[in-house]
Parts: C-alpha cells; structure tokens; sequence
C-alpha cells in the first residue's frame, strides 16, 4: 500500500497520533492513549505479510505475560482487537514469519497497539526485532518534517472506481477510502457522490461528521497532502446559513442540523406543547418555501399525477383537526448510552411532544388522485419525500404501510397549521405529513411528493436507520435488511417533574410527581403507576386526558399524568428513588430495566423512568431558578 513507500510515513490526527520515522535500521513509534483504532486498517495490511507473531515480557509487576497471535491472510481487523496485553512495560521479542521487511514493520505496529498507550523504540536485528519501552507517554505526534506525497486535484479526479481505487480530499488530505466505502453507515451511494473530489461540502451538510472520532475513522485512510493546500472554505457555503430563530430554552443537542428538545419541567404543564417549545428533528437544512410557491405531487402506481397548492388544499378539501403526540425514535436515548454506548444525538426524555394538528386527511387526497387500494392490490406503501435535500440530490424520505394510509380511521393528515396557528418552519411550513401512533421519523416535513408504491421508500432513513436489533448486535455486523422499519411506537411514560437530584425535605408527608405518557397505534394510557421501592409498592396516578375525545384505536394524544405520593415509609438515609411505569389501552406495559433493550442506534427505549432525589431543602441557587431551564443537563 502507498502507506509504506516512502522511508518517512506520518499519519496525523487531532487527538491520536500514529508517527513512525524509519530509516534503514531504527524506527520510532508513538502512540497516545486511544490509537489502536486508528491502526485497524494497518493491521489488516499488516496482516498480510506475517505468519505469526509472538509477543512475551514482563507486566510492571514482574508477572510474566504472554500472547501469541495467529494471523490469517485475510485477516480482518477485528481480529486483533480480541488479543490485548494488559500491562507490557519492560521488554517483548517478536518472532517473524514471511517478508522480512513486512514483518519489521508489521511487529512493531502490532506490539505497541497491544501495548498501548505507550512510546516504544525497536532496532532490527538479524533474527529478531526488540522492542524497548523509552517511556509512558500520551503522545501528539507532529508530521512538521513528514514528506508526505502530494497530490494534484487532476489526480485525485482520476480515482472514482474500485478498479482504480476511490480518493477523496478533506481539507488539505487525500484519502484512499476503497476498503471503507461499502461500510458507509450512510450508505455507499452518497459517499460515492465525492468519489475524485471533496468531502468537505458533504461534511458541511452532514455535520454529525464534524467529531474527533469520525474525523479520527478517516486519517486512517490518508495517502499523502493536496497539492496547494486546503480548497478556500469561502468557496464551501454554509447551507445552514438561513436558519429559522429558535427559543433559548430549548435544550440544543446538535446545532447543524439543529436538534433540540423541550425541558422536561415543561413538558407536563399543558396537554398541548407550545409550538415554540416544541422539540425539533431535522437531518439536513430547513428549506425556505414560500404559500405561493408550494407544490405538492401525488404520483406512483395507481394514481394519475396530481399537483396540488396549498390554497388548492385549503380549498378542494374537508378540513380536519388531531391531537397527536409527536415522538423521535430516539427519546431517552441518554440512558441506553450509560448502558454502553453509540452513536446518535444525546436525547433526554423531551424529544416528545402533543399538538393539534389541522390539515386535511392523506385519504382524501390519494382519493383526490384515483388511488384505490382494492384496485391496486400490489401497492403495500405510501412512500413521502420531503423539500429538504443535501445539495447533492439526497432528499429527507419515509414511507408508511398502505392501510394506513388510506383508512381515515388513522387519521394520517397533511397538515399545514399547529396549534391554531400555521406551521413554523421548524416544523414543516407550509405542509408536513402527521403520521399519529408512529413513530416521528415518518412525519415527513416540507412534504413534495406523495408516492403509492410497491416498496418501502429507498431513503437512508428508512432503510439504514430507525431499527432496532439484538442488543449483541454491532455497526460492523448489523444486517440492515433483517429488521423492519420502526412504525409504531411502544407504550412510554416518564417523570418530568422533580428531576434528578431535586431535595425533597424531609419534614414532607408526601411527594408530587408530574409525568407524561403516551402509546402508539392509537392504543391510549389506561393507568399510570409510581413506585418508590423498586416496585414493592405502587400508587396510581390521577390521569389529565386531552379535550378532544381519544376513542380506543385511536388515542393519538398524550395523557399528562400526577401522582401523590406518601413518605412515611420512606427510608431517609439514603437518596430516593422514583420510578413510573405506563400501561396502554392494550393492557402493554413498560420493562423494568433499559439494559435489555440496549441496541446500535439507541432507539425505542421505553424501559420505567427513573429520578433519583436527595433529602434536604432547596437552596438559594435553585430557588433562584426554579425550572433550572439552562442549567439542565443530562
């Protein structure tokens, strides 16, 4: 690989260091704490060239350790992270195989990554090569002196194929990302959009990939330096440049795109979430469109192609009113990543709302086109794409089953007023697809085009996205495919007032809890219990139904909920701890533990809702701010 072929190779990242300086007889490598994911790809090159590879010392103890690691030609790199030597300090011997100048390298790579964490010198001998820990470090390497290989934007466009390898450029690197673009967690096709070209407009869109850690994935695949240096960043705009103003109490998880979410000591005051409160969810930019310019397009199988205005809307059509909860798949995300971690936006419990939505039934318009479901059978979804897009052709996309679709029993709208009033643009003006009892990853915003199709849409967010798997499973051996599309959504409770680490004095005979609940497929809340011994005893909360009637099937809304509680039971010498479990119309209830239902992606946590509060009184901090709207974290 042109990894290796120059005597001086440096790869560099912000935080984690990989820096070799070779010459014909020494080498010095440098790790700082964390870089053996940097070296998988290494490794799996690496791998290639040795039979086996024999590492022995010493742990600072004196305990003698030992680890022999088998390497298989097509060794992937998962392999070695499954062989770690805990404390190697003193000295190691490494046998080689095949390819003696391979092996040099390829040792010593291997053994300083089992080390970890530490810099290492080796000299070559004839038989052997011996590693010499210098000192423990955590170590920035600086590539100053590094002769990298330069490269010129006319070379770069040469490569956009695996025949002849895939290159892209970020900022002032060129990368060979051949081996990674099948693993794209978004997909291979876009990534594939800056094939012989820059990323670096892609990552302004998506800026999810702006972290060390993504950033860290991508220095593992550098080749050499762009000839002239990094392109103008003037010359990239900013696609998040028109952003819509926000309210300051939201809680921001991400600012491009702008995610946040409501603080839960609001979210149980009112039966209808303030629009500006409400929380937001976007994956790329906020279109600006115009009542005037609106199109909507009804096309696909068993339909004649329709467009429609919003007048057209407001006009041809009956007007209807839900009340509906709106929730990301993703609410209380937060607390499966203290299980173990992943990747996804950092979501407490108020990704969750209720409104009422007016609009006019998707029914009706599908109708309006001539689609009948008797007469086209073959049609199993109606698939929804949004004016939302990357620049780059991608556009936001979902798609729901049929029947719900064209039943007016599931009240499925496209509604162009929230709350009374029309739609803010964070939330979709001038129409957005409402979706009640799903999950709200199908509501498309900004809606353009309404399908009828024999497929799932193909969006990545349908597709690749919004599942749930065996808690065993992980990114790298997730198969998409084998689960479906989360529709609706389980049965979901929490307590948004107190919060965590709120006083609760102790000369108090009762507590009051103020929570929210909410199931999906229209099932409603039947009963809301609280506990505060672990489930030994339960009080039944006083339930607050929305003023539109919720008939069973079609419960769309949320049920606020407050419990009063008695304390004289409780044990005051230790922190008290408040759990709340849900049970629907369906007699579904919510599990006891989030562990179970652990996976990948973090979504559809529904596990009982936990706060854990503190015997005292409130101090002159919280009085001082009672709702605590900035200063809560999670």
């Amino acid at each position: 690989p042109a990894l290796y072929t120059s005597d001086y190779e440096c790869l560099l990242s912000r935080d984690k260091a990989f820096h070799i300086a070779h010459t014909a007889h020494t080498a010095e490598i440098r790790f700082s704490t964390g870089s053996g994911e940097m070296l998988r790809p290494f490794l799996t090159h690496s791998a290639r060239a040795i039979d086996r590879v024999a590492l022995t010392g010493r742990t600072a103890h004196g305990v003698s350790a030992a680890s022999v690691v088998s390497v298989a030609s097509a060794a992937r790199p998962a392999h070695w992270q499954e062989h770690t030597l805990r404390a190697m300090s003193t000295s190691a011997t490494i046998d080689e195989g095949s390819g003696a100048g391979w092996a040099r390298l390829a040792a010593a790579v291997v053994a300083a990554a089992l080390a970890g964490g530490v810099t290492w010198t080796w000299q070559w001998r004839e038989d052997s090569v011996l590693l010499r820990m210098a000192m423990p470090t955590i170590h920035t390497a600086r590539c100053e002196d590094a002769e990298r290989k330069q490269y010129t934007k006319e070379e770069v466009a040469k490569h956009k194929t695996k025949k002849d390898r895939i290159w892209v450029t970020y900022k002032s690197g060129v990368y060979d990302i051949t081996e990674f673009v099948e693993g794209h967690p978004g997909g291979s096709k876009r990534i594939m959009m800056a094939a012989g070209s820059s990323i670096d407009p892609f990552w302004s869109m998506y800026q999810q990939h702006q972290t060390k850690e993504v950033r860290s994935i991508l220095e593992q695949y550098r080749i050499g330096d762009l000839e002239g240096g990094a392109v103008d960043e003037g010359s990239v705009g900013d696609p998040y440049a028109e952003e819509p103003d926000r309210h300051p109490a939201l809680l921001v998880r991400s600012q491009k795109p702008f995610n946040a979410e409501t603080p839960r000591v609001l979210l149980g005051e009112q039966l209808n979430t303030p629009n500006d409160l409400f929380y937001v969810r976007h994956h790329l930019p906020v279109p600006h469109i115009s009542a005037e310019d609106y199109r909507l397009h009804v096309e696909g199988e068993g339909v004649r192609a329709v467009t429609l205005t919003l007048e057209d809307l407001k006009t041809k059509f009956k007007r209807h009113t839900v009340a509906a909860a709106m929730q990301c798949t993703g609410n209380r995300r937060h607390e499966l990543k203290m299980v173990k971690n992943m990747a996804g936006l950092d979501w407490d419990l108020g990704a969750i709302g209720n409104a009422e939505w007016s609009g006019v039934r998707l029914s009706d318009v599908l109708k309006y086109a001539g689609f009948d479901s008797d007469q086209s059978p073959e049609v199993e979804h109606v698939q929804f794409e949004g004016y939302d897009n990357d620049g780059a052709g991608t556009v936001y996309g979902a798609s729901i089953p049929v029947h719900r679709a064209v039943n007016s029993h599931f009240d499925v709208l496209l509604a162009f007023e929230m709350n009374g009033e029309p739609l803010p643009v964070d939330h979709g003006y001038p129409v957005r697809v409402v979706t009640p009892g799903i999950t709200g990853a199908r509501a498309v915003k900004w809606v353009k085009k309404i399908i009828p199709a024999r497929n799932e849409s193909p969006s990545q967010w349908q597709q690749r996205d919004y599942k749930s798997f065996n808690p065993a499973v992980g990114p790298d051996d997730v198969d998409w495919s084998s689960a479906p599309a989360i529709q609706d959504v389980p049965v979901q409770s929490a307590i948004t007032d107190p919060p965590s680490g709120s006083p609760v004095d102790p000369d108090e005979d009762e507590l009051v809890v103020k929570g929210y609940a909410w199931s999906g497929a229209g099932n409603g809340i039947i009963r809301v219990d609280v506990t505060l011994d672990g489930g030994r005893s339960w009080t039944s909360a006083d339930l607050m139904q929305h003023g539109i009637p919720q008939k069973r099937g079609s419960a769309w809304a949320w049920t606020l909920w407050e419990a009063t509680i008695p304390l004289a039971g409780a044990d005051r010498s230790q922190p008290l701890e408040v759990a709340v479990r849900a049970v629907d119309g369906s007699y579904n209830t919510q599990p006891e533990e989030a562990a179970p239902l652990w996976n990948l992606r973090g979504v559809l946590n529904n596990a009982w809702h936990r706060v854990t509060l503190r015997w005292g009184v409130e101090d002159e901090e919280a009085k001082e701010n009672p709702e605590g709207l900035r200063t809560e974290s999670i």
